[in-house]
């Protein structure tokens, strides 16, 4: 039987093509496929099950598949930078996966009871904005003694709201918004101070404020004995007021109130969230204070309260002590609301009395991160709408991405959260709706500008990421685990991602359900990843391969487990996924990865009855991962397997040779013309006199004089000795290569041909390197 050109399988497409499709399309008839409505959705799906026979399309290469991870894969994964993907310097750049324990961690979650956020006394904004009700003069104390403002804003709030007897405070939620309401009024003398329900009408604000009854109120009874006015003026808070499209807070209901207010002698603070419907209402932005403030004031009243110390100092002492914990300092790094920096406080107070351990202290901050998210999931739509909890999702799956892509996509998984929560309606999306900053406010992320990797190069764009970097990993944990019903529009959503022509968006596709897979691994397999794995299409696999390599990345158990079954079963669309994902994870266990690649490239030539039969794209598929393999920080370790089982049998020397051969075409960062990354490791290792001095040139040397692997190999030469001719770090790396190369004279005359021979660039004379290069060879 003829043996096939394993070389020529082994050989890689060229990775100068667009690598925005996997299956070779043009990224923008990618996204504009995305732009369909559910119906087209629909029909893709049903087209996507009834497919038969798998489409005859090219397979993104594994090195620009690579290249692509790296680029768009989420900052949590710590795969941003291409220093973090695991591997050696070679050429500057690392090519494998690291660990992820961290985030894998904070994935699995706290594992502890989650803290309440009510404080002792007062209980919190949205509470006690839904009745009505006297505040306790008690709490008012309590909070004047750990609030925190600069004495110039309260001062210019004090003065507008002496003048206009109403203020309007507008900001997100647990700002510190209601607490500075109350203490404005208390700083005015208001007493006492009543509460508002939110739930009043805009139209009948007026009719809420009635005289003092002398009977019930005795406070208010002492000055109005010569028919006076009460010797301390009223004060009203109305905090989180509900206001809607036909029922807005307008300026004559406030000019009405303020009427009554000073027939009264009473004032009317406000306060309105980011997406609060007004028409013509004067309104004050209100900044929160900084948290180290917050959280330094709290301790001061809280240590005042329970230290057992007897002097000034040394309260003070231990206050400092305990903002000085590294654990407080990397709470406050995270940009709590300021109602999590008051539990904190107490938290705090509670560990300096020897109540809690450290441990609780070091935990806080994530508990108060996942008490957050499941605030956001467990509101009725009332308060935070069907669409903002498919953007908070969109923006966890595409977190630290580009905003408009992330509002674009969050509204395709509305349309499927429409669906499964009413089964029969069509879906609505409006076209235009919430401001960015409103609904970014809301998420607790910020916008900003930004390179973003595209197939044409970096491109600037507006950008979103939560505040907390950890924020994506919890939400994404608490939709999958604690909102099951939410499953199925999800999923629809994940493999509408799969199938998107950007890059971009199938990369966060695989990070999405590598998390799903971190929670709950066997749910993730069965009903995403397995689908994809076995699907007919590239891309759709490609996804699946990344989606495991990154479920490794976060530490999840028994991916190693489920590559090997799959290089050995019977399917080959699952063994071309698991050779995929070797390329990636593989150097992590080096000897187990290439024994399962040797294997795998074993079965291609067993029972081969015809050479024409030969699966040349799993030959080319086996060796890019040993090219992958080569270039990770496993590079040393590779190397020796590689030399070591080279006489095996014919099946690991083809795999071997095409691997090697692979692995020399890649240049630094993809350049034409960029450093060779094989030849910069000789060069380094030629210098420290490292095993791979001599491995590097054995492997150069079996592939020269293999019959199927010399013109491959000779193409590679050609195009070093093209590269050293602008380089001289090249050349003088080649210079002390070549001479390796020359044992025998049969491989004097093969490399004296070429330097001889070959031309320049289009067809040009011979480089003048080429002449300097052919006096370094050995006549033999």
């Amino acid at each position: 039987m003829s043996t096939p050109d394993a070389a020529e399988a082994a050989r890689p497409l060229s990775t100068d093509a667009p690598s925005a499709s996997a299956d070779g399309k043009d990224g923008r008839d990618g996204a504009a496929k995305d732009s369909k409505d559910s119906k087209d959705g629909k029909e893709s799906k049903e087209a996507e099950g009834s497919e038969g026979s798998e489409e005859h399309e090219q397979p993104q290469t594994a090195w620009s598949a690579r290249r692509d991870l790296i680029d768009h894969s989420p900052r949590s994964m710590n795969l941003g930078d291409r220093a973090r993907f695991g591997g050696s310097m070679v050429g500057g750049n690392q090519h494998g996966v690291s660990g992820g324990q961290v985030a894998g961690d904070v994935i699995m979650g706290s594992k502890t009871e989650i803290h309440q956020w009510a404080i002792p006394g007062f209980s919190a904004p949205s509470a006690a904005a839904s009745t009505s009700g006297e505040v306790p003069q008690t709490t008012l104390d309590r909070l004047a003694a750990s609030f925190v403002a600069a004495e110039e804003t309260v001062e210019a709030l004090l003065v507008r709201l002496r003048r206009d007897r109403v203020l309007v405070l507008s900001g997100a939620r647990f700002t510190g918004r209601h607490t500075a309401a109350l203490m404005l009024l208390r700083r005015l003398g208001a007493a006492p101070v009543h509460t508002l329900d939110r739930d009043t009408n805009p139209s009948t604000l007026a009719d809420k404020f009635t005289a003092p009854d002398a009977a019930a109120d005795g406070s208010a009874a002492v000055g109005a004995a010569a028919g006076g006015t009460p010797a301390h003026p009223r004060g009203y808070v109305l905090a989180d007021l509900v206001t809607r499209r036909d029922g807005p807070l307008r300026e004559h209901h406030l000019l009405a109130a303020c009427d009554r207010l000073t027939a009264l002698d009473a004032y009317l603070v406000v306060t309105v969230g980011p997406t609060a419907v007004l028409e013509d209402v004067p309104v004050v932005t209100w900044q929160p204070p900084d948290p180290a403030d917050v959280l330094a004031a709290h301790l001061r009243t809280r240590v005042a309260d329970t230290a057992t110390a007897t002097d000034d100092a040394d309260k003070a002492a231990t206050v400092t002590k305990l903002l000085e914990l590294p654990d407080v300092t990397e709470f406050l790094s995270r940009s709590h609301q300021l109602r999590e920096v008051a539990a904190f406080a107490q938290l705090l107070g509670r560990y300096a009395a020897g109540e809690v351990t450290e441990n609780a202290v070091a935990q806080f901050s994530l508990i108060s991160l996942e008490n957050q998210v499941q605030e956001w999931f467990e509101e009725d739509e009332s308060s935070i709408h069907l669409r903002d909890k498919a953007f908070l999702v969109a923006l966890a799956a595409f977190d630290d991405g580009p905003y408009a892509l992330t509002a674009e996509l969050s509204d395709l998984l509305y349309r499927f959260l429409q669906e499964t929560q009413k089964p029969g309606s069509a879906p609505e999306v409006p076209v235009f709706g919430t401001h960015i900053g409103k609904r970014l406010q809301l998420a607790r992320a910020e916008r900003y500008e930004d390179d973003e990797h595209t197939e044409w190069g970096p491109v600037t764009q507006q950008k979103a990421r939560f505040v907390d970097d950890r924020a994506s990993l919890v939400l994404l944990r608490e939709v999958w685990t604690g909102h099951p019903s939410a499953r199925p529009a999800l999923i629809d959503w994940l493999r509408r991602l799969a199938d998107d022509g950007r890059p971009l968006v199938r990369t966060r596709a695989a990070s999405t359900v590598a998390v799903l897979a971190r929670t709950d691994l066997p749910s993730a397999m069965a009903l995403v990843i397995q689908p994809w794995a076995t699907s007919n299409r590239f891309r759709h696999r490609l996804v699946a391969v990344n989606a495991l390599t990154l479920a490794h990345l976060l530490d999840t158990p028994n991916i190693p487990r489920i590559l090997d079954e799959w290089s050995k079963g019977e399917d080959r669309r699952l063994r071309w996924v698991a050779v995929r994902a070797y390329a990636l994870i593989g150097a992590e266990r080096p000897e187990q990865a290439l024994a399962a690649l040797r294997t795998a490239a074993r079965s291609l030539y067993r029972d081969l009855a015809d050479p024409d039969d030969f699966d040349r794209e799993m030959a080319r598929e086996l060796g890019e991962a040993v090219a992958l393999l080569l270039l990770s920080e496993a590079s040393d370790a590779v190397l020796a397997e590689l030399r070591l089982h080279l006489p095996d049998d014919r099946p690991v020397h083809d795999l071997t040779i095409g691997g090697f051969v692979s692995a020399c075409r890649h240049t630094q960062d993809d350049e034409r013309y960029g450093h060779p990354l094989v030849l910069a490791w000789y060069a380094q290792s030629a210098t420290e006199g490292s095993a791979a001095a001599y491995g590097i040139p054995f492997l150069w040397r079996a592939a020269l004089n293999d019959p199927n692997a010399t013109r491959h190999a000779l193409d590679v030469l050609r195009e070093w000795v093209l590269i050293a001719d602008r380089s001289t770090a090249t050349e003088w790396a080649l210079a002390a290569l070549l001479p390796t190369l020359v044992t025998t004279p049969a491989e004097y005359q093969r490399l004296g041909h070429l330097l001889r021979t070959m031309p320049g660039e289009d067809g040009a004379k011979p480089p003048a390197v080429s002449a300097r290069l052919l006096t370094t060879l050995p006549v033999r």
